[in-house]
């Protein structure tokens, strides 16, 4: 069976808290998520969330592309597939609304070198994260 590609909606959040616990991330609150927790992606597979992503919209030409996170029970195989197809499926939206580029920050190497055969353009030098809560 193929993936079933979705926008992400209410009932999800939580999910993904739990996948960011797992992952030994610090959850992302809600009110710092798109469309407060509603603005991505969630690619599932004969109704089992795999994987999901956030799509941050700019003024500009630009979206940013964050948090992504899969599902730590999901045990078939082709994981890096579903990460690909959200990937994909982010840039057709980016694409259906006229954007002409997408950033992201990343630090997961499966992840990145997804991007790359994906055509990313991955910087070889680390950066971090910045946030304050004002």
């Amino acid at each position: 069976m193929k993936f079933n590609a979705r926008k992400l909606n209410d009932k999800d959040y939580d999910c993904l808290v739990n996948w960011w616990k797992w992952w030994r991330w610090t959850p992302i609150p809600k009110n710092f998520l798109p469309d407060n927790g509603t603005g991505g992606i969630m690619i599932e597979k004969e109704n089992i969330p795999i994987v999901a992503g956030f799509i941050y919209n700019t003024n500009s030409d630009a979206v940013v592309v964050e948090w992504i996170v899969s599902n730590p029970e999901y045990k078939d195989k082709d994981r890096k597939q579903a990460i690909k197809a959200l990937l994909e499926t982010i840039e057709a939206v980016c694409k259906k609304q006229g954007k002409k580029y997408m950033f992201s920050i990343g630090r997961s190497k499966h992840l990145m070198e997804t991007h790359k055969k994906l055509g990313w353009h991955v910087e070889s030098k680390s950066s971090y994260e910045l946030v304050k809560v004002i």
